[in-house]
């Protein structure tokens, strides 16, 4: 069987259940509950602080886990990322009160607090910055205003908190972030490898049903060339005569963020009928 860290709580915890059960995977009913198995497709979930999940799948006790890139580098673990999966992104910046830094290199001498310490320190060591590094769990704004740092380094996303606190970032950030699935460093394939294929592709289904719609219309054949220019689809569009002479039905997979540029299009050049509908899940 299967077994998977499943973030219990935070903004990874909601996100990464929807993705599941999209994928066709049991989910648990309460938070309260810590494991659920899953037994129709063989997996065993646990649901764990996210922060702690990199380091039960680098003990090779869980198979595969579901965290954030930053928790993951920030953890010191044997495993590594093998599919991101597009939510909870976000950027690690430094920040200050303005005036006090505006490049890395205002940083050497001053001392800065995170909650994400082993990303800062390694950090600061590649870019060759002798400063300090201050760990606090959570609310580092604060760190500044009672004199602890000079600096912060923290999780953004929109800024708001800093903002508030009267800070700006500064420099390039230091990593970007979003959820990832997660496995041991140099892990061999073993007797749950095919489940660990499998809960991939259902993962990289649910990325890409999310990314497309599926786009119906009818057009006339002498068309046809430009339509299908215009709803290529992944392989070719399925195209199948309607029964009034002249009139062909297209179908199509087509990104969903251009969904209403290539309506637009079609219109215009006499398709009709115009749809498009969800993918719920998919196999490419």
């Amino acid at each position: 069987m299967l077994r998977i860290a499943i973030p219990n709580k935070g903004s990874l915890s909601g996100p990464a259940g929807e993705m599941l059960h999209e994928a066709g995977y049991q989910q648990r009913r309460e938070s309260k509950e810590l494991r659920i198995v899953d037994p129709g497709n063989e997996v065993e979930f646990f649901y764990l602080r996210p922060r702690d999940i990199a380091i039960y799948v680098s003990s090779g006790r869980l198979d595969i886990g579901i965290t954030g890139r930053d928790l993951l580098i920030d953890s010191g673990a044997e495993a590594e990322e093998i599919l991101p999966l597009g939510f909870a992104r976000s950027t690690f910046r430094y920040a200050t009160k303005p005036g006090t830094a505006n490049t890395l290199a205002d940083l050497k001498g001053k001392t800065v607090a995170t909650s994400y310490e082993g990303i800062v320190a390694k950090h600061l060591a590649q870019e060759g910055i002798d400063a300090s590094v201050v760990h606090l769990d959570g609310a580092v704004e604060t760190a500044i205003e009672l004199g602890v740092a000079e600096v912060i380094a923290d999780v953004v996303e929109t800024g708001t908190s800093l903002r508030n606190a009267g800070l700006e970032v500064f420099g390039e950030p230091i990593m970007k972030s979003e959820a990832v699935v997660i496995r041991r460093t140099g892990a061999e394939p073993d007797e749950a490898e095919p489940k660990v294929q499998q809960f991939l592709r259902r993962l990289q289904g649910v990325l890409v049903a999310r990314t497309y719609v599926m786009m119906d219309y009818d057009c006339r054949v002498e068309q046809l060339e430009k339509a299908v220019a215009l709803t290529p689809g992944l392989e070719s569009p399925t195209v199948s005569p309607l029964h009034n002479e002249g009139w062909v039905a297209v179908r199509a997979m087509v990104p969903a963020k251009e969904a209403q540029r290539i309506m637009d299009d079609l219109y215009e050049i006499g398709a009709r009928a115009i749809l498009t509908t969800a993918i719920h899940a998919c196999r490419l």
